[in-house]
């Protein structure tokens, strides 16, 4: 089944067909247990009666029998003698009786019991046993053949003899309410289905409109590549509702990546058309006019072109979900290893207080972190550049600052966007293209850190400590 309501039809009424047999299959073991049990205790009335008559010493043939139709009794001797049988009774489980009270005619009490059988019962004479013993079977009365549930209990007469006395009530009654019953149920129980089926088929549509409505807005947006379409929200706030919601945040998600994406490549395309059309000219000058050829020039653009396609390609990395590396770095010793490297730059880097502690990550990607911070230090500042290690808590914090001007207040979020510029001639001359404190975020967010502007010109990158 391809469609969801004919799934959640199917399984409603599986599910309701399952219970209602269930249901019904009990209802009609007890309802026949009790009409079973109801019968048998009328047959043990009607075997009582009969037995406390043999015990009070009524002679066999003077016994007041019920109706053999109704209640039909058979009495008979420890020898299996019938002794008295109920009007019109003829066979009992098939096995005839003789007739109605035949060999019991002129008989009196201990017709068939002697005195040395008093000990053969755990009854006394004139006692009736209060042990029932039931069983179902069948009786012919007057040639007709039923079912019966019969009791049969032990009683002695008066002169010590012992009968037992078998009576039993009509099962048809039962058989007829449980065979109704069944009939009920039978009928139902398919028209019941149907209705579940129905039933669920329209209120699963009605549930599953407003996901087709998102189906075919999210087929349209696919066909249009109209990112800026919005699926319909219902206004129930159930979980349709909240998947309709879900889909326009993603969607708008999707949306300002495509958009970052395309200025990205805007961009980069941009930055990249300077160094190679500079590098380009120079070049066909260098074969026109030797003499002319600027190679220090050629050599500074190709520098900026293999920074600005580093940065590019760390970039498409760090898009890419790159994870970084899983090791221990002691960012005090990468602290003084990187900034004694330093020995090319316009201001030396003055080193403050270094706290020992380690963090987890790359530090290939967190030495990058600290190299864009010492240079765009260098590019805004008048005389000093100093750089330090803290420990907070949990947290170490590497600090970068310097006597520039500083960030205005204003600005200090937009820098971290991807080609931001706040003097984009000086940058460009300076070989920045807009990309280091972009990447330097990056990696700090990639690493569970963070990376701003605490004043004007000290920058701060906070790491969990390893561990």
């Amino acid at each position: 089944m391809g469609s969801v309501r004919a799934r959640a039809a199917a399984g409603a009424t599986a599910v309701v067909a399952l219970a209602l047999i269930a249901a019904g299959t009990a209802v009609l073991l007890v309802l026949r247990g009790n009409l079973q049990e109801q019968a048998g205790l009328q047959a043990e009335v009607a075997a009582r009666e009969v037995a406390a008559q043999i015990a009070t010493g009524t002679p066999y043939a003077e016994l007041d029998l019920p109706d053999g139709e109704d209640h039909p009794v058979v009495v008979a001797g420890e020898d299996g003698r019938v002794l008295a049988a109920g009007e019109d009774v003829r066979a009992v489980d098939g096995k005839p009786v003789g007739g109605a009270k035949r060999g019991a005619k002129g008989a009196g009490p201990g017709v068939s019991g002697d005195d040395e059988d008093d000990d053969r019962s755990g009854i006394e004479s004139g006692e009736v046993d209060d042990d029932v013993a039931y069983r179902d079977g069948t009786a012919d009365v007057d040639g007709k053949v039923a079912d019966y549930r019969f009791a049969v209990i032990e009683a002695k007469d008066t002169r010590g003899g012992t009968a037992t006395v078998r009576a039993g009530a009509a099962l048809a009654p039962e058989q007829e309410a449980v065979g109704s019953v069944r009939t009920a149920m039978l009928i139902g129980l398919p028209l019941l289905c149907v209705v579940v089926a129905g039933v669920t088929w329209l209120v699963t549509r009605r549930a599953l409109r407003p996901v087709e409505g998102i189906r075919g807005e999210m087929a349209a947006i696919t066909a249009s590549t109209d990112l800026s379409r919005r699926v319909p929200v219902p206004t129930s706030q159930d979980e349709v509702g909240r998947l309709a919601r879900t889909t326009n945040e993603t969607l708008a998600a999707l949306e300002s990546s495509v958009e970052r994406q395309r200025r990205f490549v805007a961009d980069a395309s941009h930055e990249l058309r300077s160094p190679i059309a500079s590098l380009r000219t120079q070049l066909e000058v260098g074969v026109a006019h030797p003499e002319l050829l600027d190679v220090p020039g050629a050599v500074e653009d190709t520098v900026r072109l293999q920074r600005l396609a580093a940065d590019l390609l760390l970039l498409a990395r760090l898009d890419a979900g790159e994870r970084p590396a899983d090791v221990r770095v002691d960012l005090a010793a990468m602290v003084r290893e990187e900034s004694s490297q330093r020995v090319a730059d316009r201001i030396p880097v003055r080193v403050g207080e270094l706290a020992g502690a380690e963090v987890t990550g790359s530090r290939g990607q967190l030495a990058r972190v600290l190299g864009n911070l010492l240079d765009n230090a260098q590019r805004h500042a008048a005389g000093s550049v100093r750089v330090a290690v803290v420990r907070e808590g949990a947290w170490v914090v590497l600090r970068v600052e310097d006597d520039g001007p500083g960030v205005p207040e204003d600005e200090r979020e937009r820098i971290f966007e991807r080609f931001v510029r706040l003097d984009d001639a000086r940058a460009r001359d300076d070989g920045g293209a807009g990309l280091g404190l972009a990447i330097a975020r990056d990696v700090a967010v990639r690493h569970g850190g963070s990376l701003g502007v605490r004043t004007g010109s000290v920058f701060e990158l906070r790491l969990p400590v390893a561990g």
